[in-house]
């Protein structure tokens, strides 16, 4: 089974390069701007009344995959799907991010942490009610080599 899937728009950024881009968007001050394309601006309507928003977006710039990797926060090797790394079968990730304000198709963000010019698709809004989960275990980051 494939699936196509085509931006509804652009998350522009500071970062124009990989070792610039913060590891999470909860490790970044960095403001950016969602520029969303003009036929899904009426999608945006009431999107003023959320703090933060979940991006959904494409690691366009990513090439290839390894199942166990060393992520970025770590030492030792985890299984791909354990981690937030960004080179992944199907290149897919994601941010919550603090909406700052919107003008027209464009939304002003704060916490950005992906590259300039990532392709966006989609948005979802941050619902604390659903999105916060209470007793969690956070796997090998809760005993990791490195600070």
């Amino acid at each position: 089974m494939e699936f196509t899937m085509h931006p509804i728009g652009i998350i522009h950024s500071p970062f124009t390069t990989k070792k610039q881009t913060p590891i999470q968007p909860v490790r970044s001050a960095a403001q950016g701007k969602v520029e969303i394309f003009k036929e899904f601006e009426l999608g945006l309507n009431g999107i003023e009344g959320f703090s933060h928003l979940i991006l959904v977006y494409v690691f366009d710039r990513s090439e290839g995959y390894q199942l166990q990797i060393k992520p970025f926060l770590d030492d030792r090797e985890h299984g791909l799907f354990t981690t937030r790394y960004p080179y992944r079968p199907n290149p897919i990730g994601l941010s919550i991010v603090e909406l700052i304000s919107r003008e027209g198709n464009i939304l002003t963000i704060n916490g950005v942490d992906v590259l300039e010019n990532t392709p966006l698709l989609d948005i979802k809004p941050y619902m604390p009610e659903f999105d916060i989960r209470q007793n969690v275990r956070a796997g090998w980051y809760e005993n990791r080599s490195k600070p």
